[in-house]
């Protein structure tokens, strides 16, 4: 069973616009119930019971020492040491995200890891709220309760079809982790003023999301072309280094380059460039080591499935 039943690969679109937009401190809970590591697992019982939480992270002036769970609560009670100092007990080996994550990263983490919660850190790894799943699915229903009215203050709709052709380029930074998501939520907005087909929307929105991301972990930097004509959607990115050894090996799903710090972040699972080319028509990568690397994804749009509605 699914912790949060939504994903970038199946949910609506406007959950994917969401999951693209929203970062993980817009949803997390905070300030956070903490302990220190002297208290008792019954102090930390009663927090539990207090708040109706099933976790509480342990820690002081914001450092983050470990978590108790339930569970833990549970097994002092049955092994008769309720009164020990959580930190002989607590969980150590710790799992956990940074605010600016987007909140897809955060939601991979549920499906990955399958646990409750996950405690929150910012940019100087200082705990910063926590996010559980209950979390995640009240802001997402607070978020598509807005949507809902924004969209129905716009009603009546007349729609206006341009397929003019539209090129816009952005640039992407290396390790730029707070902004990752912004070039793809863009080129989604682009496509659905047009309004395209959700599914084609889909596809070009999850093949630029990934681009994106790969831009921004395994790159030095980089730009990041849209470009769109009655006929098809490209997508460019092209870096500044530090190339690829072997592209091939590269577009083996589940290889990855990433260093143990990226991963620890959510990202480098080595499922990129395998979405890309899941989701696109036509995708072509060409590096060369040291010099850079520059991937082209092309979406048509007359034909197949993922067609426009057609213009009388």
């Amino acid at each position: 069973m699914k912790a949060i039943p939504v994903s970038p690969e199946q949910s609506p679109l406007v959950i994917l616009d969401l999951l693209f937009k929203l970062k993980i401190k817009d949803v997390m809970s905070s300030p956070v119930i903490t302990a220190a590591r002297k208290d008792s697992l019954r102090t930390v019982q009663h927090l539990m019971r207090d708040n109706r939480i099933s976790g509480v992270p342990v820690a002081e002036r914001g450092r983050l020492f470990g978590i108790a769970s339930i569970d833990d609560i549970f097994r002092a009670l049955e092994g008769g040491y309720i009164d020990d100092p959580v930190e002989r007990h607590m969980t150590t080996q710790m799992v956990v995200l940074e605010d600016d994550m987007p909140l897809s990263f955060g939601i991979s983490y549920f499906e990955k890891f399958k646990f409750g919660r996950f405690p929150v850190l910012n940019r100087e790894n200082r705990l910063v709220g926590i996010l559980s799943s209950r979390d995640v699915s009240a802001s997402l229903l607070v978020e598509l309760h807005n949507e809902y009215h924004k969209l129905e203050a716009k009603l009546p709709v007349s729609v206006v079809r341009d397929v003019n052709t539209v090129t816009q380029q952005f640039r992407v930074e290396r390790f730029d982790f707070e902004n990752a998501g912004k070039v793809a939520h863009a080129i989604k907005k682009i496509l659905s003023e047009q309004d395209y087909p959700p599914g084609l929307i889909r596809r070009v929105a999850v093949a630029a999301y990934e681009m994106e991301i790969n831009l921004v972990v395994h790159s030095l930097g980089g730009t990041f072309t849209f470009h769109m004509d009655p006929h098809q959607v490209e997508l460019l990115a092209a870096d500044e280094g530090p190339g690829i050894p072997n592209v091939d090996q590269a577009m083996q799903e589940g290889f990855t380059t990433a260093n143990e710090w990226i991963k620890s972040l959510g990202f480098g699972a080595g499922m990129g460039l395998t979405n890309i080319r899941r989701n696109a028509d036509e995708f072509d990568i060409q590096s060369a080591v040291g010099r850079g690397t520059t991937a082209r994804a092309t979406i048509l749009l007359q034909t197949g499935k993922d067609a426009p509605p057609q213009t009388p």
